[in-house]
């Protein structure tokens, strides 16, 4: 058995790094399924149809946040339970195997060599592997407990709850905002606090902290004290866009929803400019594959629901708890597409010059993406009665691991849901291991072919 356990612990360690990520999500996904099925996860004691437990589990894993039913009256305490270890083990797995794929292609620490060596010594103790570990672990920890000591607080003082269903509530809202999971134990998620800043803005901060990505967090960190020693910050690149450009569109999102929203009766009209101004900035944290509202998402406005979209498609940065094509694909492409039209040879980002296969890569990962989110798109019409911009908006959402909804979701039927599975899982994983082989199967040519260019546009 012995024999039997290293050969296993030895495959998974050598085979490709993406099919790893693949298993164990896959894995994770069943074994959250057949805890859901019991009839203990359940308030009614019955059990859960296993298609309704698969859905809740990919949602979980997958940090989305979409349900088919409510969390806080259909499951039992240990469902809930079973839900938020899902949550955790999805977030904080995503943000370790991201960052230790980051580090593989990355070459510079040959991580391969290292994870096969430590398999074949049954030891995983690696400097660079356990600095990942443990640096995400520490971010993790560092702010699920200050977010949810925080909002235990304001449940306890601000709305009476007793002190343990104040913990409960705080620190369960706490680690599905930092993971961007959107799970929420009220049947309408935040919207009782849309007017309590107290509330929502802690939310939207753990939100965005998740969403960046470990790299970034570390990175900042590092050179924060750094820079007290120095006095230079010499952020990376990868740093410097995933900021700038989560900064712009927080900013573009805020204003947007504002201006779209301002007078809708079912969305901010009836508030005051400062409620105004804080749900708008709420929503556009949220959309960056949150999945809290604290605004009616299906009373918005075509055009808001259409600029949502944009945002959660974008999604935020790399190894970290959101989905999406991140940040920095975005800022990639854009780059190349301001070179172009400037007549420049070459994508010039800071100073820099952004390599050509970061641009395939770029390139291959949003068409691939848009052309997954159109076909499933296609899919879903065929199945859901509901408005075009509804199903749009819904595939987009599972797509991007955001958990948004119009309203739709309880409604689709079973070819509809596995549907929606198949593009929450893809969505979460797809990204990482897509981005991580084409990396890993670069290699040289060793002569070219003649050069012709066909006709664009």
């Amino acid at each position: 058995m012995a024999g039997r356990a290293t050969r296993v612990g030895h495959y998974l360690f050598t085979i490709h790094p993406a099919r790893t990520v693949v298993l164990a999500f896959g894995l994770a996904v069943l074994g959250g399924t057949v805890l859901l099925s019991l009839p203990a996860a359940a308030q009614s004691g019955s059990g859960t149809d296993v298609l309704t437990a698969l859905f809740t589990a990919t949602s979980a894993v997958c940090v989305t946040g979409l349900v088919v039913v409510d969390t806080g009256t259909h499951w039992s305490g240990f469902g809930e339970g079973v839900i938020l270890a899902l949550i955790q083990i999805g977030g904080f797995g995503i943000m370790t195997l991201a960052s230790l794929l980051a580090l593989l292609v990355s070459g510079r620490l040959r991580l391969r060599m290292q994870l096969t060596a430590a398999a074949e010594t049954k030891s995983l103790g690696i400097g660079d592997v356990r600095r990942v570990l443990l640096g995400v672990a520490g971010c993790t920890l560092a702010v699920e407990l200050a977010v949810g000591a925080w909002l235990a607080l304001r449940f306890r003082f601000g709305y009476g709850m007793p002190i343990p269903e104040a913990l409960y509530f705080g620190y369960f809202h706490a680690v599905s905002a930092f993971n961007n999971a959107g799970f929420g134990l009220h049947v309408d998620s935040l919207t009782p606090y849309v007017t309590d800043a107290w509330v929502t803005l802690p939310v939207a901060v753990a939100i965005i902290l998740g969403g960046i990505g470990f790299p970034v967090l570390l990175e900042v960190l590092r050179h924060r004290r750094r820079r007290r020693t120095t006095g230079r910050r010499g952020w990376s690149l990868h740093t410097k866009l995933t900021l700038i450009t989560t900064a712009a569109l927080l900013v573009t999102g805020t204003v947007l929803t504002c201006l779209l929203e301002w007078e809708n009766p079912g969305t901010l009209g009836p508030l005051d400019w400062g409620e105004k101004l804080l749900n708008g900035f709420v929503h556009s944290a949220n959309s960056r594959t949150a999945g809290f509202n604290a605004i009616d998402i299906g009373a918005m406005e075509a055009s808001t629901l259409l600029m949502t979209c944009t945002l959660m498609f974008i999604g935020g940065g790399s190894a970290g708890t959101a989905g999406g094509i991140k940040v920095t694909t975005f800022a990639v492409l854009a780059a190349a597409m301001l070179a172009e039209a400037r007549g420049e040879p070459n994508s010039m980002v800071m100073g820099r010059r952004l390599a050509p296969h970061a641009l395939r890569q770029a390139l291959t990962v949003a068409l691939l993406a848009i052309g997954f989110v159109i076909a499933s798109t296609l899919a879903l019409l065929t199945v859901v009665k509901a408005p075009m911009e509804a199903v749009l908006f819904e595939a987009v959402s599972a797509f991007a691991t955001v958990g948004l909804t119009t309203g739709i979701t309880a409604e689709v039927p079973p070819a509809g849901q596995l549907i929606l599975i198949l593009l929450m899982f893809v969505g979460r994983i797809g990204p990482v291991t897509l981005v991580s082989a084409l990396a890993l199967r670069e290699r040289t040519r060793r002569y070219q072919l003649p050069e012709e260019r066909p006709v664009i546009g």
